[in-house]
């Protein structure tokens, strides 16, 4: 089945394309002090690494705006300020030449100070997120419904929405996140089916790498199959590079982006004459700098190896004390046990590298480039 996405009004974030037909980007946030300058800049890079498109950094005082501008001048990738409260912050950021804002129009004091940062980003292009959080709603709107609801959110996000817009200010991303999957999922429909701004999707504060990569992953599954999202971030309790590889593989389950290796290793039987799971893990490592799209099978027996990989770029199936290796369903050599990850890897590496030249080729260049 294909995905039919959703039509939102596009924006651009420091040559990131934001809805309308963009490929769904990925993104994450530092943890290192923004203040140190050049920490923030060594985990930026690490980030863009693993395949980041944009970055949020925290701005809590003056000290950090003014960090902004030599961060961004280093960031490999867009770099996103988050403020709260004080526009001042938003001033110097914005002036600092960062390509996005996260802030929230109607919580950063009066309508003047609001005018004076709806200027300055329209003078420099530079598109603001709104960013609603069950756990942090406005107190009458908690008073009006009782307790944090979809409903709730979606009033919030439109009150932001409208303080923009009334300023004709159309730059505009929403997320509307929860901790809790089920409110999260009703927020976003419930704001998509009213409106054309591209959302940004993420479960707050969803825990550790496993169960929060669980629960992020049921809650943007639903909401990407029915074509709602246009950019995401993973939010774990985790190294943020961990956000950006769940992020993508959330989007390669689903055919919305091809990127870096998919690992299609079989569950544990016993049938099993390969350690299936020791395999898997190495070859997902050492296959991780791979940026062209590559599905490799990791299969434990030889009865069904090339038949349950047959729909990927290559693969090994394991026997007693020896091994097959097929490529696009076809054997194409029979090796020892011992010899199966560096032959596998090996060809992998050299697979990935012809795609890499052949989408370089000035033909393939000339065509529209890929998700």
């Amino acid at each position: 089945m294909e995905i039919s996405r959703r039509k939102t009004r596009q924006i651009n974030v420091g040559g990131v394309l934001i809805g309308g037909d963009a490929p769904v980007s990925v993104q994450s946030m530092t943890v290192c002090d923004t203040r140190d300058i050049t920490g923030t800049i060594t985990e930026i890079n690490g980030l863009a690494e693993v395949g980041c498109e944009l970055v949020r950094v925290a701005v809590v005082d003056q000290e950090a705006a003014a960090a902004l501008g030599e961060i961004r001048n280093q960031s490999p990738i867009p770099l996103i300020a988050d403020i709260h409260f004080d526009h001042r912050l938003a001033l110097t950021a914005v002036a600092s030449g960062i390509d996005c804002l996260r802030l929230n129009p109607g919580n950063i004091g009066s309508d003047e100070k609001v005018r004076e940062v709806v200027a300055a980003c329209k003078d420099r292009g530079v598109p603001i997120r709104i960013g609603v959080n069950g756990g942090s709603l406005e107190a009458d709107l908690l008073e009006k419904y009782g307790f944090p609801t979809a409903e709730a959110m979606v009033e919030s996000a439109q009150r932001h929405v409208r303080i923009l817009e009334d300023l004709n200010f159309f730059d505009i991303k929403v997320s509307l996140k929860a901790s809790h999957p089920t409110l999260m999922i009703d927020a976003y429909q419930q704001f998509s089916a009213v409106s054309d701004i591209p959302v940004h999707l993420g479960v707050t504060e969803s825990g550790t790498l496993e169960t929060g990569s669980v629960k992020t992953g049921v809650a943007m599954g639903i909401l990407l199959a029915q074509g709602i999202g246009d950019t995401l971030r993973v939010s774990l309790s985790a190294d943020p590079r961990e956000e950006v590889r769940v992020g993508f593989e959330i989007l390669k389950s689903l055919g919305l982006r091809h990127r870096g290796v998919n690992v299609i290793s079989c569950p544990t039987c016993g049938r099993l004459e390969i350690d299936v799971i020791k395999i898997a893990r190495e070859v997902e490592k050492r296959l991780a700098h791979i940026r062209e799209p590559l599905d490799v099978a990791i299969l434990g027996c030889v009865v069904n190896g090339i038949g349950e990989g047959k729909e990927a770029d290559i693969g090994i199936a394991g026997g007693h004390d020896h091994g097959i290796l097929f490529e696009e369903g076809r054997l194409k050599h029979k090796v020892p046990e011992s010899e199966l990850i560096d032959l596998l890897v090996d060809r992998a590496i050299a697979m990935a590298e012809q795609k890499r030249q052949q989408d370089d080729s000035p033909l393939k260049m000339l065509a529209s480039p890929p998700a």
